[in-house]
Order: C-alpha cells, then sequence, then structure tokens
C-alpha cells in the first residue's frame, strides 16, 4: 500500500467555503449522511465500536437518535491490547490489521501515558484537507513560505502542517533539530511569511529575539498559526504575541486523537469548528445534559472521515461556550476553547481554571513567564504563583495579586522569581502543577 497524502485531490476553497457556508438543516443532513455510512460500512469490522452500534435502528437522523450511542471516553482508548505486536499502547478503536496503516503518531502524554494514534494512506489525506481550513483562515497562498517550529518526533501537530502546507503549494520549511537562535535565524534567512509554532513557544522565541537583538518585527513573518494550548485565543496573550511579533495570530484547535477540528477568525474572537468532518453536542460536564446556548459545556465530537481510527461521541475534556442558534455557516465557538474538565480548581469554594489566571497575568508587560501551583494546607486546596520578570519587582507582584482578587474573588500569593528562573516550552506549556495527590 503506498501513501497517497500529496497526490490526494483536495477540496479546492470554493468547495470549502461552499461547505462551510451551507444552511444548518443542509450542514446536519450531510453530517448525518456521513455518519450513516460509516456505522453501516466501516464500524462492523471495528472491534472497539462493532459492539456500541450493532443494535442501532439506522439510519440515524437527529442528535436524540445519536444518543443512542455512548460517550467515548479517553481512558477507554488507552486500554491496551490492540496490536499487541508492538510495545506501546495503540489506541483500541483502530478498525484495520497493523499492517494496513502508514503513519504512526502519539498524544503528548500532558494526562498520562502517551497514546499511540495511526493513520491508513486513505486516511491520512482527509488530515491534511481539514488543515486547509486552516491555512483557509490564516490566508496562506502558495507564495507563502511557512516556518515550523517543530522538533521530528511523533506529534502529529508537525506532519499534518508539514502535508498540508506542502499540498497547498508552499515552500516549507522545517525546524526541527535547531536552537531557538538558529530557527530566528533561518525564519529570517529565508524570509519566512507564516509561522507553526504552540503559543508558549512563540512568546519564548520572542524572548530569545530580545536577548540576541534581533527585530522580529522587522523580518517576514505575517501570520502566526498557533495551537496546542488556548493561549490563542486568550487575549492578553494573543495581544503580546501579535505586538512583539509585528505579525497577527490565528487559532487552531485539533488532538491526534480527534483530528484537526477548529480555525479561529481574524479577529480572535472564537474559533469555528469544521462541521464538515466533525459532529459537535456540547454537554453538561456533570450531569452529561444536553447545555443551552451561552452555557460553558465539554466538547463532544465525532470524527465522520476517518475510517481507520473512528471516534464517535468524543468527550474531549475541553469547555467552550455552546453556540447560539445559526441559521447558517458551521458552528462558531465564542472565546474560542476556555479551559479543560480536569483542570478546574475548587480554591476556598471558587471555581478557577488556569486560563483564567494566565489571561490576567499576561496583561503585565513585565511578566515574561509564571508557574502556578495548587497544594493542600490544612485540607484546603491553595494556590501559589510566581512570575518571572525582567527586573525583580514587589510592585508587580502586588499589583498581579490585587487583579486576582478583584476579578476572581480569590486571594493568592504572588512572588517574583528571578529571571530564566521557570522553564521554557517547545510544545504545550506546562505552567500548572497540581500538587494536592502529594
Amino acid at each position: 500500500m503506498t501513501d497517497s497524502s500529496l497526490t490526494f485531490p483536495f477540496s479546492t476553497l470554493a468547495e470549502r467555503k461552499f461547505l462551510a457556508g451551507q444552511s444548518r438543516e443542509e450542514i446536519r443532513a450531510n453530517q448525518f449522511q456521513q455518519l450513516n455510512r460509516l456505522i453501516t460500512d466501516v464500524l462492523p469490522k471495528n472491534p472497539f465500536y462493532a459492539p456500541r452500534v450493532a443494535e442501532l435502528r439506522l439510519p440515524l437522523s437527529d442528535m436524540e437518535d445519536l444518543s443512542q450511542i455512548p460517550l467515548t471516553l479517553k481512558s477507554e482508548l488507552q486500554q491496551p491490547g490492540r496490536f499487541p505486536e508492538l510495545e506501546v499502547v495503540a489506541a483500541a478503536n483502530h478498525t484495520y490489521p497493523l499492517e494496513h496503516y502508514t503513519r504512526f503518531h502519539q498524544t503528548s502524554g500532558t494526562k498520562g501515558r502517551p497514546l499511540a494514534v495511526m493513520d491508513t494512506a486513505e486516511d491520512w489525506p482527509k488530515w491534511i484537507d481539514t488543515w486547509q481550513y486552516v491555512f483557509d483562515a490564516a490566508e496562506v497562498a502558495t507564495e507563502d513560505r511557512v516556518f515550523l517550529a517543530f522538533s521530528f518526533g511523533p506529534f502529529i501537530g508537525f506532519w499534518s502542517a508539514f502535508d498540508a502546507a506542502t499540498a497547498r503549494g508552499c515552500l516549507v520549511i522545517p525546524g526541527g533539530g535547531l536552537t531557538s537562535e538558529a530557527r530566528l535565524q533561518t525564519i529570517i534567512n529565508t524570509r519566512s511569511t507564516v509561522l507553526c509554532c504552540t503559543p508558549s513557544y512563540a512568546l519564548h522565541l520572542a524572548e530569545v529575539a530580545k536577548e540576541k537583538r534581533i527585530d522580529l518585527p522587522a523580518c517576514n513573518i505575517r501570520v502566526l498559526v498557533v495551537a496546542g494550548e488556548p493561549g490563542g485565543s486568550l487575549p492578553a496573550t494573543r495581544t503580546k504575541i501579535e505586538s512583539t511579533w509585528g505579525a497577527w495570530v490565528l487559532d487552531h484547535a485539533g488532538a491526534s486523537e480527534v483530528g484537526a477540528w477548529g480555525y479561529g477568525d481574524r479577529e480572535g474572537s472564537g474559533m469555528y469548528i469544521n462541521e464538515r468532518d466533525f459532529l459537535p453536542e456540547f454537554l453538561v460536564p456533570e450531569s452529561e445534559g444536553v447545555a443551552s446556548p451561552g452555557d460553558v459545556a465539554e466538547l463532544v465530537l465525532s470524527n465522520l472521515r476517518r475510517p481507520g481510527l473512528p471516534l464517535l461521541r468524543y468527550r474531549t475534556g475541553d469547555l467552550v461556550r455552546v453556540p447560539e442558534p445559526a441559521t447558517t455557516g458551521f458552528a462558531f465557538l465564542k472565546g474560542s476553547v476556555l479551559g479543560r474538565v480536569d483542570d478546574m480548581l475548587i480554591i476556598r469554594g471558587v471555581n478557577i481554571y488556569p486560563t483564567s489566571i494566565e489571561q490576567i497575568l499576561r496583561e503585565f508587560p513585565e511578566v515574561i513567564e509564571f508557574r502556578i501551583t495548587a497544594f493542600r494546607q490544612a485540607e484546603m486546596d491553595e494556590l501559589a504563583i510566581e512570575i518571572e520578570t525582567d527586573e525583580q519587582s514587589k510592585q508587580i507582584d502586588a499589583q498581579a495579586a490585587e487583579q486576582l482578587r478583584l476579578r476572581l474573588g480569590l486571594r493568592v500569593a504572588v512572588e517574583t522569581v528571578p529571571a530564566g528562573t521557570l522553564p521554557r516550552f517547545e510544545l504545550k506549556g506546562r505552567r500548572f502543577v497540581d500538587q494536592r495527590s502529594e
């Protein structure tokens, strides 16, 4: 079996605009047509989903019908046993024997052991096609030069972005194996116009550029496509990236086990769900009940075009605001991804998400890096925050603590630490340390 990833007849810009502008009735009809085809033709062969769909009354036609299918949890996908010939935990929902797969990737492992996910030569181009929506939103053209500030490894975001930009006709410059300074110099030397990285790494590159006296706004980067963490849609983080780079930021969302499901808007006000490939639901996290428009809910996704690794009603763990009713177009999430269900803290009766703290801290231009630590003291959950600035300043400590108190209703200890003390991140930032179980 050959890898057809670069010869696949990708959708055109006109086709993508047409699909994204259909009526809600047409979008829903297309979704259920694909879903029923998947259930009929593929899932009976899938060891994970076959028993889950065996008793369904087909065709499914609405969201009530969809609720007959059990929700899928990440912990279920992490059960060992699929592909025992590999000494890895492979996702339990792979459909075919191992020899059918040509692409191997792993999740980041930030929430437990890494999970291996693989794609067939037929499925991988569909991953690449979902990325075309991202590059459309970033206004990427064939004359653009796309720099990828990732290492060559099993991280799927690098490979999907690489092949998507290549298929689009762009000159693609990989930054794997380079230091941050060398990446900056390569960006300048190649006159790259598009940068793909995480929000954390965009800020770190800006920090290195300042140390090396590199004028980032004078380079050719005009747009940064960021993903992997919520920073791209947090106004303060986004503003800091845009001001230091002299370029605008386009947010994007995806996951190894799900796919590239979302792309932001030019204003940074939220994110569109690619409803050509994904069928979304919005559940109340605690009760699993259906959430109402405007509510904060957990995003649940069904992937409709990945037969080799199908995923139905998957609890992503992402918290979003339920879209308001619309007559046309893909669902739009105001504020994008707001946080993670499993990151919520209850500190002295107040519900807190790390993203809320980041938004406040990033509003201080003096703050270079920060770390949030949750710990338990006398049976009570507490928070401590370390911030790193150019210069030691107790005034910043006090100002940050006061803003946290005013806007979150919580008194938190804030301490300034010496420059260079806190860790830096190339991929997902790990600024939240949970010591409560210790």
